[in-house]
């Protein structure tokens, strides 16, 4: 962002902003954005993160360019603790033992995420693309937006069976989708020219999965124990939040999944301390910050670089997804407990896509370097599906939980 050219121009002019140093054009979003967001929730009675996402996309590339993705680098250490701090928070809201309690509904939960893959993959490789390549984007579609479900549950605070579902089910799609994706690496190894590369590929996956899982129970128990002296203080959310970084800081520091970690992290102090954990509301006024800057990001990432031309793959992956999802929660609705309205509402809130299992598996913004056997293709066609869904992913969870569910408070 910051050229030497541009830098004398004044700060309120285009030019000025384009030159100015990133940290300072964040900053300066940030603030934008927080704006943006109430206008659109007064004006519109729209979420407030469509008007977050929507400041990103204006000073992404794809408009005035005053920020590059690459600016975004140094920041994702901080980002990535941001969507630890949510993904720790809805792991902390689910009750594992419902899925014992009723296992058709841990049978939908595996299935609408195995039926997504697969549905998504078939669709693609019939279009033409390669089978690996279109694997990745299969696994990909696993995944709900955690960002996207907790954003909802702190904007309108729904209740009811639809809501506690797709808790669970985002929880759920999130894990099968980052063991998809360590699954579809080791496979991609195997299929590579140096085949002897396979076998150090699955002990890293090995590795990986049971070392963040690992981690998880020991944050969990950790906050478990060391909260007693404490809870319902101040100091229990500064605990929370100082676990977390530390938790963000070791995956990272090891190599392992902050998703999956903070994720068993959240499960375990709730199995453990149950009532007795208390999530402030995202982890006070930091953890709101750092939402907005977060979804700002996403904004700031978003693509729809040659959509004319790959319009089939990106409708195939979207419109797939959907089918994928909505046979599997149809199926097991009745058995698990569910009607065909709420059924119907589920389907709609487990639209948004996800681009937190790839972004915290990478080391920078640029990870589709990290993936150098996939398709451009059939990679920038999963970028834009992504973009499109989860842009418009507050709005397909508004649908769901307020006009078909009709689970949202109507002081909301």
């Amino acid at each position: 962002m910051s050229d030497p050219s541009l830098s004398s121009a004044p700060l309120w002019t285009l030019e000025g902003l384009r030159g100015a140093d990133p940290v300072l054009g964040i900053a300066l979003l940030i603030i934008i954005a927080v704006v943006a967001g109430e206008a659109v929730r007064r004006w519109t009675r729209l979420p407030r993160a469509c008007g977050h996402m929507l400041v990103g996309v204006i000073a992404s590339p794809l408009a005035l360019r005053l920020l590059e993705r690459t600016d975004l680098d140094p920041w994702k250490p901080l980002l990535d603790l941001a969507v630890g701090v949510l993904v720790f928070e809805l792991g902390a809201r689910i009750r594992p033992r419902w899925l014992f309690d009723n296992p058709a509904l841990a049978l939908q939960s595996l299935a609408e995420a195995l039926f997504a893959a697969a549905a998504v993959t078939g669709s693609l490789i019939v279009l033409g693309a390669a089978p690996m390549s279109a694997a990745l984007a299969g696994a990909v579609a696993m995944a709900t937006s955690p960002i996207i479900t907790m954003s909802a549950m702190h904007e309108w605070q729904p209740r009811g069976q639809v809501t506690e579902r797709l808790l669970m089910m985002t929880a759920l799609n999130s894990v099968f989708a980052v063991l998809a994706l360590k699954a579809w690496r080791v496979i991609a190894t195997a299929d590579a020219p140096i085949r002897a590369e396979w076998l150090p590929a699955l002990a890293n996956a090995v590795y990986v999965l049971c070392g963040s899982f690992l981690l998880g129970a020991v944050l969990g128990l950790a906050l478990t124990y060391l909260s007693r002296p404490m809870r319902r203080t101040m100091a229990s959310a500064v605990l929370q939040i100082g676990l977390l970084v530390l938790g963000a800081l070791l995956a990272t520091q090891w190599t392992l999944s902050s998703l999956l970690a903070l994720l068993v992290a959240g499960m375990v102090a709730r199995e453990r301390m149950g009532h007795g954990l208390t999530i402030e509301p995202q982890l006070g006024t930091a953890g709101a910050s750092l939402t907005v800057l977060l979804f700002v990001s996403l904004g700031l990432v978003s693509t729809v670089e040659n959509l004319l031309g790959l319009w089939p793959w990106v409708l195939a992956i979207i419109v797939a997804r959907m089918v994928g999802k909505g046979i599997a929660v149809a199926a097991l609705a009745r058995p698990s407990g569910l009607g065909w309205r709420q059924a119907f509402g589920l389907l709609l809130a487990l639209q948004p896509m996800a681009q937190s299992a790839l972004l915290l598996g990478a080391s920078t913004y640029g990870w589709p370097a990290d993936a150098p056997l996939v398709d451009a293709g059939v990679l920038q066609a999963l970028l834009i599906a992504v973009t499109l869904m989860q842009f418009s992913g507050p709005v397909w969870a508004l649908v769901a939980l307020r006009h078909v569910a009709q689970e949202i408070p109507t002081r909301n």
